[in-house]
């Protein structure tokens, strides 16, 4: 996997945490073709951060995670590796499958997290066992055709993605990853983001 030619582009909208100069130094050491920072000025969402991406990738395949080491780097060789096995659309890491897991969530979030995903298998059937990660691997053109299909905001956008990739025939691999909690900040993780995942969800199972 060494052989990999790669570049890693940093999407921030001006968060508060300093990941904008945490990146600048970054570009300094490794070179501005390995490090893209590309700065937005306010929080406009995640399906505009993926577009806003996926205009400066310039390979084939583009794998997205967080930033904050909840999603961890070493399992980015078992992701191509998997994608290389099955010739995958997409690769998406699973907490709830193998070897993966959840660590430094108290019990009320991993039982909304657990319940959230089981209602959506039985709903929308999948193909997936984990569907509000967003730790995945795609291929470049997926990435974009699934980008313009889905209309979801928040945690939904990511069941959405998987979603319509099963509907649009396009082939899903898993790989086991451990999500740790983010060290550094507040997850948020309220009444409203509740509400709005189940409006979300049942949209979803109205539309597919």
């Amino acid at each position: 996997v060494t052989a990999i030619n790669y570049e890693i582009i940093i999407i921030d909208d001006g968060s508060p945490d300093g990941t904008r100069e945490v990146a600048e130094q970054l570009e300094k050491i490794y070179g501005p073709d390995k490090i893209l920072l590309r700065p937005r000025e306010k929080k406009l969402g995640l399906g505009t951060a993926y577009i806003h991406g996926i205009k400066h990738a310039t390979g084939n395949y583009v794998i997205i995670m967080d930033a904050d080491l909840s999603h961890h780097p070493k399992f980015i060789p078992e992701f191509i590796r998997k994608q290389k096995e099955g010739n995958f659309d997409i690769v998406s890491g699973t907490r709830y499958k193998g070897s993966g897991g959840v660590y430094g969530w108290d019990l009320k979030r991993k039982i909304i997290s657990r319940g959230a995903n089981f209602i959506t298998q039985i709903l929308l059937r999948p193909g997936a066992s984990d569907l509000t990660g967003s730790f995945r691997l795609y291929r470049k053109e997926v990435l974009q055709k699934l980008i313009e299909k889905c209309v979801s905001k928040g945690y939904v956008f990511q069941m959405e993605m998987i979603v319509r990739a099963r509907q649009l025939n396009y082939t899903i691999g898993e790989v086991p990853i451990s999500f740790v909690d983010r060290v550094y900040g507040e997850s948020k993780l309220g009444g409203n983001e509740i509400v709005s995942f189940l409006k979300g969800l049942l949209t979803l199972f109205a539309t597919t």
